[in-house]
């Protein structure tokens, strides 16, 4: 089985229970990819805290998270996201920026 795990808004509410989870899934010979809208420039964070505990880690670019997995050839299972609406529908990057300077995600 492959678990696309969302990491703004899911991972990020409970890293400590998502870890858990993740490690359990993978214990029973699943994958666990985290599929995120963010750009690359963006996914410092992600790679921070996830890189050794899941699979693969990727970024949609603010494409719809389904569009994405199909064009690369990544056949998702079961998707775990607090926004489901992303899995189907892409997002416009706001013109806002953060403090640091990078662009601010469409969902927070």
């Amino acid at each position: 089985m492959l678990v696309s795990l969302d990491y703004d808004g899911t991972y990020t509410r409970d890293p400590f229970l998502w870890d858990a989870v993740v490690k359990a899934f993978r214990s029973r010979g699943h994958k666990v990819f985290v599929i995120t809208m963010r750009t690359p420039e963006q996914g410092l964070q992600i790679l921070r805290d996830l890189k050794d505990k899941v699979d693969e880690i990727h970024f949609t670019c603010f494409e719809a998270k389904h569009d994405y997995a199909t064009r690369n050839g990544i056949n998702v299972n079961v998707w775990i996201d607090d926004m489901p609406f992303f899995i189907y529908m892409d997002a416009k990057e706001r013109n806002d920026a953060r403090n640091d300077g990078t662009a601010r995600p469409p969902y927070e």
